[in-house]
């Protein structure tokens, strides 16, 4: 899971037909610490996240799972809206290693 901020939505009318009454979501990628990691993302949306919101998601086939018995084709998904974080210690940054 990743964390991300809710930064605008996605309106269409045309689109496949399995999407039909799904809110999609433009992401904004965060670190831990909350910094912007990475371009922005349209994401499915299982929670009811809004605007401004911290949230959490997913990536991959297990992206719409949350939306069974509905086959929704997805590849990343709002899993969760984050009410308070606490983030302790120093964490390496993966980009340095050799």
């Amino acid at each position: 899971m990743y964390f991300g901020r809710v930064v605008g939505c996605v309106w269409s009318t045309a689109k496949d037909r399995n999407l039909t009454g799904q809110r999609l979501l433009v992401v904004q990628p965060l670190t831990p610490k909350l910094e912007a990691s990475g371009k922005r993302l349209v994401c499915t949306d299982s929670t009811g996240a809004g605007a401004g919101e911290l949230i959490y998601w997913c990536r991959g086939k297990e992206s719409s799972f949350p939306f069974l018995p509905e086959e929704v084709p997805t590849d990343t998904t709002i899993v969760g809206i984050v009410d308070r974080l606490d983030v302790t210690g120093s964490y390496p940054d993966r980009r340095k290693r050799k």
